[in-house]
This record gives C-alpha cells, structure tokens and sequence, in this order.
C-alpha cells in the first residue's frame, strides 16, 4: 500500500499530505504549503487561532518553533538516501516581535550543502552543520529566526558474512 501510495503520489507529495494530518501540527494549525519533488524547498504557513494563541493574544513560541522544527532534517535525509544518519542536534530561537496573525517560514537547501555534507562525512566522521530559517508574518514583518544544528554521519559499510 505504502509503496503504491508513494508511486501514485510521490514521495514529497504524499508527506505534505502526512505532515498536514500530522497531530501536533493540526492541532497547532500547521501547514506545509509547499514541497518540491527534489526536497530542496518547503514553505509552512501557520494560522493564529484560540488553539496557538498565547496569554497575550499572539503566537505561542512552542507552535512558532515546531512549525520548523523536522524540516532540514527530512530534506537533508532524503536527498542524501538511506547511507547517512541525520538527527537534529540543537536548535534556538530568537523572538523579534509578536506574531499577530499567520505566520510563513521557508526552507531551502543546495547542492553545495549537499556537497559540503559528504566532504565532512566521506570518511565516516560526523559533520554539524548549523541552518536558519526566519519566520515572518503576513505583512513580511520578522517574528522569530531559528538557528538548527544537525547531526550528519555517513552510515559504517555493512559488514559481509
């Protein structure tokens, strides 16, 4: 089924469509606008509603920094495959002003990155690299900048028997 899913939909397609059903993110009313069929790019938008709404009226910091939080490391994963362990390592957010409405934050990665990656990896060492996004609201206004570490190592050969 997983498999005809995949084939039918694509693999992109069929984890926006996921991650939009996905409990934390609806109940915080997250969703992934965009996500291209290579990985390389994804834009989330998040609403304000009584659900994600904190004691003042505007965005909760826990819903700003969840709508980022899984998505440099899905993008890093799929387009370096299954030989590398991807996890996120730390990450930060720094609040600049109130979210007062829907809020939008956009992920890109390149094939320098990608590069970069498997040059700091190719000997089996682990690589760190540190990613930001911004988050802005509807009017382009900066509400909160993220900065993600990533742990990155390529997988040991498997061993033959």
């Amino acid at each position: 089924m997983r498999k005809w899913l995949t084939e039918r939909l694509g693999k992109a397609r069929l984890l926006r469509w996921f991650l939009s059903l996905y409990p934390p993110y609806l109940g915080a009313g997250v969703r992934v606008q965009h996500l291209s069929a290579d990985f390389c790019h994804a834009k989330v938008r998040m609403g304000l509603g009584w659900y994600n709404r904190n004691y003042v009226g505007t965005q909760f910091g826990g819903s700003l920094y969840s709508m980022v939080d899984p998505f440099y490391m899905l993008m890093l994963m799929e387009n370096l495959g299954r030989d590398y362990i991807v996890w996120d390592k730390a990450a930060s957010i720094d609040f600049i002003s109130p979210g007062k409405g829907p809020v939008f934050a956009e992920f890109s990665i390149d094939q320098a990155l990608l590069d970069e990656v498997r040059r700091q990896t190719e000997g089996g060492e682990k690589y760190l690299p540190h990613l930001k996004v911004q988050i802005y609201d509807g009017s382009g206004t900066l509400v909160a900048r993220v900065d993600k570490t990533l742990y990155v190592r390529r997988k040991p050969p498997a061993k033959q028997a």
